[in-house]
């Protein structure tokens, strides 16, 4: 029996030892794990604790189970950051030591909904810039962007083609400070998924957020749709006493 036994629930064992066989290279990026029998019989637990314990793995996105022909191991992400870290995806798409880039697919002047008018703090006759890209890297399509900027606070002549958003508003003169975001995971999108040449076995994370100016004013809402299998972010967590 290779899970040992603790005071923590079987398949949290089980999850561990995957990862670490992982680690250990055990197991390589993109390589079949053995059949759930196989494995459940080498691990010493039952199919039913494995079958959560895969599960779990599958939402963390460690394993990729496509039905009918197995379970494998997903890719290491290229590019990681905290979700704390307030930065553009040019920046992180850098820091990768990779070149971004922008595939500009529609921009447009659109009156605001509901939703727009509470996040952006406008009114149903203000005007919204919404411009549609697709971020690359190296030339690889890895994030979809949607993003909303109120028509008020951008010059008549503008450059909406700008890399990054960030530096077209601080050419405005804004500043942004903070940012209030919000993240979830969803599975393959009919139209996305296509456009960043996804599997059908491939995630994404979508990342909303509302940014802020020194004056705490709203100035940007943006919708990223990141591949998961290139993409993790992280939080740092600090206890107080």
């Amino acid at each position: 029996m290779t899970i040992k036994t603790d005071n923590r629930h079987l398949y949290l064992q089980v999850i561990d030892k995957i990862k670490e066989d992982i680690e250990k290279g055990v197991y390589k990026e993109k390589e079949k794990l053995p059949s759930e029998f196989e494995l459940s019989k080498k691990l010493g637990v039952s199919r039913a604790t494995l079958r959560e314990a895969l599960r779990i793995l599958e939402e963390e996105n460690v394993i990729i189970r496509r039905h009918g022909v197995g379970t494998f191991v997903s890719s290491k992400p290229l590019f990681t950051s905290g979700i704390e870290q307030l930065q553009s995806v040019s920046n992180m798409i850098k820091n990768a030591n990779m070149k971004p880039g922008t595939i500009f697919l529609s921009s447009s002047i659109i009156w605001p909904t509901e939703d727009d008018m509470k996040r952006l703090e406008v009114s149903k006759k203000d005007e919204i810039l919404l411009v549609e890209r697709v971020r690359t890297a190296n030339g690889q399509p890895v994030v979809y962007c949607l993003d909303k900027i109120p028509r008020s606070i951008l010059p008549i002549t503008f450059n909406h083609k700008q890399e990054s958003l960030f530096v077209l508003l601080e050419e405005c003169g804004v500043q942004i400070s903070y940012a209030v975001a919000n993240i979830e995971p969803i599975g393959y999108h009919e139209k996305i998924s296509p456009i960043l040449e996804c599997d059908p076995e491939t995630s994404l994370l979508l990342l909303k957020q509302v940014h802020f100016d020194q004056q705490d004013r709203p100035v940007l809402y943006s919708l990223n749709y990141f591949r998961a299998d290139k993409f993790s972010f992280h939080v740092v967590r600090k206890r107080f006493s």
